[in-house]
């Protein structure tokens, strides 16, 4: 379930801070809620994002979801390695991150959940 090392967004974004730079992926509330995952549309590195912004998307076999950005900044790296096997998420959502970012203001970070609170909101969403 949710880790202490990460923050939570309500829209099911995890972010995991290593210095100034954020890899950012989607929790198992939302890959559960997904169904088996069949395609990860990437964002292209070097673009700006802005938190709360769609960034990029995931299909599963059931539907498709818009990835948020919980945070703002630069795309530094993507997981390329989605893009042939983007049942990774699936497997191990926190593992399979998304993108890295290298953020643009680390204030943000505040404004997301812990692992408690996550856990707490997601047993409301259910």
């Amino acid at each position: 379930m949710a880790n202490a090392e990460r923050r939570y967004s309500k829209d099911h974004e995890w972010v995991r801070v290593e210095g100034n730079e954020a890899y950012i992926g989607i929790t198992e509330f939302a890959q559960d809620q997904l169904g088996d995952i069949v395609y990860v549309e990437l964002p292209e590195v070097s673009s700006s994002v802005e938190k709360d912004e769609v960034v990029c998307a995931v299909e599963s076999v059931k539907t498709a979801a818009d990835i948020i950005s919980p945070v703002s900044g630069t795309v530094i790296a993507i997981n390329e390695e989605l893009a042939d096997q983007p049942e990774m998420i699936n497997e191990d959502p926190y593992s399979a991150w998304i993108m890295q970012i290298e953020l643009s203001d680390p204030t943000e970070l505040g404004e997301l959940m812990n692992a408690a609170e996550y856990a707490t909101y997601c047993e409301n969403e259910e």
